[in-house]
């Protein structure tokens, strides 16, 4: 969930600082004395769009680690590290990929992968994840971790969030061309665009952005259906998933940074469902139950 999470704030981010940084420097040459240059426009949507998605892909790792206090296991201090490297070493020769950075961070039941490629990718759970779960059920949650990675979900995500970049931008252009034309539809200067173009872009980029964040989650929330049954793969069982869903669904949810408050792994009301990034723990363990992984 915090992979996600993080990645979606830093791309949106990404995006709106470009995007005004752009805007000052007066790099708007889709828009010309007869209007919109459609084509032009849809050229520097997609290169700003993919561009906010990609920077976001390779600072994954690193905001993951600077956002949770995660520490890389470079030695195992102890047994139980080295159980969690031998472990993941083992999970991720099972699934075919080659062995990630594995981290632990102090916090509440949690666990997440991240990476922009399959081969150099992070795993880490929470201190709380290793105390309150038998080695079985934290072997399921890393089975999960680890398919989400040799899945490539993190390069899907960002293909995925690249395109409705593109989209955002786009129509966000779109929209200020025509807000501002209608307010200055009275004047007789030929001005140009004025500051009407400039906010209503900033605040179509930041509306449609949100509403493009349900799509993202959409596809998010379906991606950890297969995960579950990529964990019950690795291990040749469901079962273990399913206890490890079931302990998670127990347990009093920790506290999170106040920006990830609402995105917590017990979700929140139908409003907030629409942007949660995890389906509820209940459809998850049903849908490995009846091998239904959609």
């Amino acid at each position: 969930m915090k992979r996600t999470f993080l990645f979606i704030v830093t791309n949106l981010a990404v995006i709106l600082v470009m995007s005004f940084t752009l805007s000052l420097l007066g790099v708007n040459r889709y828009l010309t004395a007869r209007g919109i240059d459609f084509h032009a426009l849809l050229l520097f949507s997609l290169v700003l769009g993919f561009t906010g998605a990609i920077i976001s892909l390779l600072m994954s790792k690193r905001m993951a680690k600077w956002s949770t206090g995660a520490v890389v296991i470079d030695q195992p201090r102890n047994g139980a590290e080295r159980w969690l490297l031998d472990t993941v070493r083992r999970l991720s020769t099972s699934a075919g990929i080659k062995m990630p950075e594995v981290a632990v961070y102090d916090g509440e039941p949690n666990a997440f992968a991240t990476g922009a490629f399959k081969n150099s990718a992070l795993v880490a759970v929470s201190t709380g994840l290793l105390q309150s779960m038998n080695h079985e059920e934290v072997e399921a949650v890393l089975g999960h971790e680890i398919s989400h990675i040799a899945n490539g979900d993190m390069v899907t995500l960002t293909l995925i969030q690249g395109v409705v970049n593109t989209f955002v931008i786009f129509l966000a252009r779109v929209v200020g061309f025509v807000v501002d034309s209608f307010l200055s539809r009275n004047s007789e200067e030929n001005r140009g665009i004025g500051i009407g173009y400039f906010f209503t872009v900033m605040a179509c980029e930041i509306l449609f952005g949100f509403i493009a964040n349900i799509i993202v989650a959409w596809f998010s929330r379906r991606r950890e259906f297969y995960a579950d049954a990529g964990a019950a793969n690795l291990m040749g069982d469901g079962r273990p998933m399913e206890h490890a869903l079931y302990r998670l669904g127990q347990m009093q949810p920790g506290m999170l940074p106040k920006n990830m408050t609402a995105f917590g792994i017990n979700g929140g009301g139908a409003f907030l469902s629409l942007f949660a990034t995890h389906p509820p723990i209940e459809k998850r363990i049903e849908a490995l139950r009846n091998r239904t992984y959609m």
